[in-house]
């Protein structure tokens, strides 16, 4: 499992400050979100796809997260346009479906996608630590930035540990079915992991302790802004900033 996929590139949003990113696009998803109908989105939407040329990030695993994404966004399409209130755009039988409602699952499709986008190109291309680093020097919870970082770098130690009991299941002659035997068995799997990840977890911690760990991880090392980060930062905002005052 490499969460950290997205993070190795050599682009302009690979080396920009995370701190800067961090703020575009904490900017750019409240105004996105808030922003109504179809065109302003689109507008988002826009920027989103011209960033995603920038990072040159490799396609197969972006259109693989972005089908998992809209996967569940598909089922606003199955309940608003018939739930929605509005003028119907067609009839048939008792089922309504609205031409508003239409419009509305399609804006929200549209904003879920440019800050998905947006998320992959200015947060997934820095590494977790920088991230986490970064959110420290924003003044965010230490508390919150070491839950956020331990849950990030040990979710991959779950996932390994998934594996194991997996391929031991396996090679025990588990074939799953539709039937008692495998909802058991996979009740097993969910008692073992969660047993295995309650051991793992004192172990780490024992052994954090054992390094003179005292809640947060201290900082050594510390960013150093560059011209083009605030360019970056100053276009990016002057042109939310502008979709704002047209919308």
């Amino acid at each position: 499992m490499h969460l950290e996929e997205f993070s190795e590139g050599n682009s302009f949003l690979h080396k920009a400050d995370p701190r800067v990113k961090i703020l575009v696009f904490a900017l750019f998803s409240i105004l996105c979100a808030i922003s109504s109908g179809i065109k302003t989105p689109m507008l988002y939407l826009f920027y989103s796809l011209t960033l995603l040329l920038i990072t040159r990030i490799k396609a197969k695993p972006l259109i693989s997260r972005l089908l998992a994404a809209n996967f569940f966004i598909a089922f606003i399409w199955l309940f608003i346009p018939l739930s929605y209130p509005g003028n119907p755009y067609i009839t048939l039988g008792f089922i309504k479906i609205s031409h508003e409602g239409i419009n509305y699952a399609l804006s929200i499709t549209i904003k879920c996608n440019a800050i998905i986008i947006a998320t992959i190109t200015l947060l997934s291309t820095s590494s977790v630590f920088s991230l986490a680093h970064a959110m420290l020097h924003l003044k965010m919870p230490k508390k919150l930035v070491t839950v956020f970082f331990l849950f990030y770098r040990y979710i991959t130690v779950i996932h390994e540990e998934y594996l194991k009991i997996k391929r031991a299941v396996a090679l025990r002659g588990f074939i799953p079915k539709t039937n008692l035997h495998t909802y058991k068995t996979y009740a097993y799997i969910v008692g073992g992991m969660l047993i295995k990840s309650y051991e793992r977890a004192e172990e780490i911690y024992r052994a954090m302790l054992c390094r003179g760990f005292q809640g947060f991880f201290p900082l050594f090392e510390h960013f150093q802004i560059r011209k083009s980060d605030i360019i970056f930062g100053v276009i990016s905002t002057a042109i939310f900033i502008l979709f704002w005052v047209k919308s």
